[in-house]
């Protein structure tokens, strides 16, 4: 079985992973998902770089604030545990837009981007990647990669819903070698081993 690896953008992982979890009523599964998406491929999962933030704190931490934090610190703690995975971490910047504070992840592209265009020196024998992403930042790269014979598998989700929190980029869509629609199959401890292709609206 051919090794691949897995790149996660935690900003759109966590708000799929959370949409499905509200809509079946259940805690999904976490570290299952990423095996269930190679799988889906026949590939085995050689390493996953993992891109996050920590949540936004003040200079006095509100309640919700510090059991943000130590949710995101339980998390990274337990992904660093792993060798297989890598952990990058970007910053969480507080902006206050229209009078409302908007929170946005800081940094965390870029890492993205530049661990794409250096995977090779770690990892030459690998030829396919996935990525669990939606950021048309990512294009320039991707490009790139498949210009020097790397297959780039995204794995996404969108929807057409007025005020979603998930919007589709065509741009994304159409550089990747494919894509499939994330659905909330990849994200349960046992599933079947039926593929699930859906690569067109």
């Amino acid at each position: 079985m051919e090794d691949s690896l897995i790149f996660v953008d935690n900003g759109f992982f966590k708000l799929v992973k959370k949409h499905f979890e509200e809509k079946s009523n259940k805690k999904l599964a976490f570290f299952k998902t990423f095996r269930n998406i190679c799988g889906n491929e026949n590939l085995k999962l050689k390493h996953l770089f993992f891109y996050t933030a920590p949540p936004y704190q003040g200079e006095r931490p509100l309640k919700g604030e510090v059991s943000l934090i130590k949710n995101y610190n339980n998390l990274v703690r337990m992904l660093k545990s792993k060798k297989w995975v890598s952990v990058c971490e970007g910053r969480c910047q507080r902006l206050k837009i229209n009078g409302e504070f908007v929170y946005k992840q800081k940094g965390v592209d870029i890492l993205f981007a530049m661990d794409l265009m250096r995977f090779e020196k770690k990892f030459p024998n690998v030829k396919k990647i996935i990525l669990i992403a939606c950021d048309s930042d990512f294009v320039p790269a991707i490009q790139q990669l498949k210009e020097d014979g790397v297959e780039i598998i995204l794995y996404t989700y969108f929807d057409r819903k007025r005020n979603s929190s998930f919007s589709r980029y065509n741009e994304l869509l159409d550089v990747c070698s494919k894509w499939i629609r994330l659905d909330e199959r990849f994200f349960e401890e046992k599933k079947k081993n039926k593929k699930i292709l859906v690569t067109s609206e």
